[in-house]
């Protein structure tokens, strides 16, 4: 089989769901759902930080920053996605793809990075009270955020390059929904050891590296919520954490079942794993921090209280 250079290629054939055209058209109206409300609910966060002075603190800094963070990691692919699912023309154009696999790497990785960022956060506020407004002050807080994203960005950009410098071969058919980094690897008609060996210390030092991280933050979280005398003041310190933990244990969940589970001969299964990923995970994410933080529905009353047409 003759081996192409991948940029030989003006665009890429992207399967999705095609052989289940039916079960195809219910994914993409439930896509089509929760895109929109990962949508409204990330902006709403985000304006609302903007808007309301009451939760200009570093936790709701990070928070829109994460509500940014799963904005662009949806829309680098879900409206591509819908459009393949809704035409019979399911294609890609070759810088699409690169856009598309660099995005979903840089932001996932991002994530992961941000997220231990905020568990770093939770453990100043409730283990160094005293302390916590000068350490955490407005400048630290960009700094923490801007390296999230340089490590994230600079992390994808690596394995990015390296899979595109790849030849393939044959066809030029990705049997995913998307240009999955996985997906890309497979039509490789040459040894990609290096690529797994990166892949392995990216997710050795973006992955466990700062789950490692937040799991040492939330012992000594605990360990201080332990030591508070009232029960009130237990809650109250625990609710703080409460969101941020349901974030971390979704995200890695789903990431951990996704990457380290047997491989599947079955395709779909792990195209219905990645799509849960993908999108449902953010989802989540958006109603964990909208609909069930009291800061944030507290937020949402002051600035409706504020709008020129209430009175």
């Amino acid at each position: 089989m003759e081996g192409l250079n991948w940029t030989s290629r003006k665009e890429f054939v992207l399967l999705g769901f095609s052989e289940y055209p039916k079960t195809e058209m219910f994914i993409f109206l439930l896509c089509l759902a929760m895109y929109m409300v990962i949508i409204l609910g990330n902006t709403i966060i985000i304006i609302l930080t903007i808007l309301d002075c009451h939760i200009h603190i570093p936790m709701y800094f990070f928070l829109s920053n994460l509500s940014f963070l799963d904005i662009c990691f949806t829309s680098s692919f879900v409206p591509k996605m819908l459009t393949n699912f809704s035409s019979g023309r399911k294609t890609i154009s070759f810088s699409g793809c690169v856009i598309q696999m660099y995005i979903f790497l840089a932001v996932g990785s991002t994530e992961s990075v941000l997220l231990a960022t905020m568990a770093y956060d939770r453990y100043m506020a409730i283990c160094n009270p005293l302390r916590y407004p000068t350490i955490m002050n407005k400048r630290h807080c960009v700094q923490l955020v801007v390296t999230s994203w340089l490590v994230g960005f600079l992390n994808s950009a690596m394995e990015t390059a390296l899979a595109t410098r790849l030849p393939f071969c044959g066809k030029n058919t990705i049997n995913h929904f998307f240009c999955e980094i996985l997906a890309i690897l497979k039509l490789a008609c040459v040894d990609i050891s290096l690529n797994e060996i990166v892949m392995l210390i990216d997710s050795i030092t973006l992955a466990f590296s700062p789950l490692l991280l937040i799991i040492i933050s939330y012992i000594f979280i605990l360990s201080a919520i332990l030591r508070i005398n009232s029960a009130e003041g237990r809650k109250k310190a625990f609710s703080t954490c409460s969101a941020h933990l349901t974030v971390v244990t979704v995200f890695y969940g789903t990431v951990f079942f996704m990457y380290m589970k047997p491989k599947s001969k079955n395709s779909i299964t792990d195209k219905f794993i990645t799509l849960f990923y993908s999108v449902v995970t953010p989802m989540l994410n958006s109603i964990i921090h909208s609909l069930r933080n009291k800061e944030v529905n507290a937020a949402m009353r002051n600035v409706l209280k504020r709008l020129p047409f209430k009175r």
